[in-house]
């Protein structure tokens, strides 16, 4: 039970990767929200894929509406009436928790009620986040945490619970990468240039206003690519980059990136660099893994030990732009820091299989 096709984004594709590979064998049936969000809850420009994207097609039952307590009920009685042995649900936001949790709640008691937990204490906190939260892990029967950071969180909230630890899956549907020369081409880029990519939603505790103050002071062979559907206002940004004496060596693509497009940047890009506010693990780190391009992180969350600890990139100590600016001199400052993050990626690829990640799901499952 989550956001299935035609809803679009980074959950969507975690949700379709799952359901192909679990469908290999077995019997799997995807629920889908009828409405994800309210229209006025929604800063983005829309929650569907449209005629330009390119998402992958998924099968799917849609029932749930957030804003519609009569669809928690209806819902829970059409996946009973489905009769799962497992109940696979992905959780990101407490929003979501009343109608999931509802769910969760309502099945019969064979069915094991397995959580895949990205957050379980938002990055932007409000004061309902840990009361709706528990009342949601109140219903699972056992938990999957993406990383470290979120099974701690898991812990604070419900001591009892019975979780494993399962990094992020790396994407494989956005294709192989394309010749450098051509990525710039399309991207109206700069050519011979050092080539940074911020890439990914654009909120504020991701630090892209820390990663253009750190911009600022880097030399004249230093190209900042920024691609990304702003979650709210892109304005502040707009009037940073406006105001930058580095202006014509900043290229912004505020909007939402299909899957389609995605080879362009990352195929262009020397560096990911992620200097977030806060974190658990990011999704945008398994894509940069995909096309092998070496990332710069800052220490939070679960981003040093699945980057730092595995040699795939550096950690900056905090996001601060001088300590990010410095760790950018540093990873251009020696080719081999380059070269051994991507022969560590190349590693990394085969342990973060789609099959391997299921795998452990259905095992863990078994045991609880």
């Amino acid at each position: 039970m989550s956001s299935f096709y035609p809803l679009r984004g980074g959950i969507a594709q975690f949700n379709a990767n799952l359901f192909n590979e679990l469908s290999k064998q077995h019997i799997v049936k995807a629920f889908n929200f009828k409405r994800q969000y309210p229209d006025f809850l929604f800063p983005g420009k829309t929650q569907y894929v449209t005629k330009d994207d390119e998402a992958v097609p998924v099968e799917s039952v849609s029932l749930l509406d957030t804003a519609n307590p009569f669809t928690y009920v209806s819902t829970a009685k059409a996946i009973r009436k489905w009769d799962p042995d497992i109940l696979i649900v992905k959780y990101w936001m407490s929003y979501f928790a009343p109608s999931l949790g509802y769910v969760a709640r309502h099945m019969k008691k064979k069915c094991k009620v397995i959580p895949i937990l990205d957050n379980v204490i938002p990055h932007e906190q409000r004061i309902v986040d840990k009361p709706f939260t528990k009342y949601f892990l109140s219903g699972c029967t056992g938990c999957i945490a993406m990383c470290d950071e979120v099974a701690q969180d898991l812990l604070s909230l419900k001591p009892s619970a019975k979780y494993t630890i399962l990094p992020h899956p790396l994407y494989s549907h956005f294709g192989p990468r394309m010749s450098r020369k051509e990525a710039e081409q399309r991207l109206g880029l700069l050519p011979e240039k050092k080539n940074i990519l911020f890439f990914g939603l654009i909120r504020d505790y991701k630090g892209l206003d820390i990663l253009l103050e750190a911009f600022e002071k880097l030399g004249e062979d230093y190209q900042l690519i920024i691609a990304g559907e702003p979650y709210g206002s892109f304005e502040k940004y707009q009037k940073a980059i406006g105001e930058s004496s580095c202006k014509d060596r900043i290229k912004a693509f505020p909007k939402y990136i299909r899957d389609s497009e995605v080879k362009e940047y990352f195929s262009a890009a020397d560096v990911t660099v992620l200097p977030y506010r806060s974190a658990t693990q990011s999704g945008i780190s398994s894509i940069s893994y995909h096309f092998e391009v070496p990332m710069i992180v800052t220490d939070v969350g679960g981003l040093k030990g699945t980057i730092g600890d595995r040699g795939t990139g550096i950690v900056a100590s905090k996001a601060d732009p001088a300590i990010i600016r410095k760790e950018i001199e540093t990873y251009f400052s020696d080719p081999l820091i380059g070269d051994q993050c991507k022969e560590n990626i190349r590693k990394e690829k085969v342990r973060l299989s789609w099959g391997t990640f299921c795998n452990n799901l259905l095992a863990f499952a078994d045991k609880i």
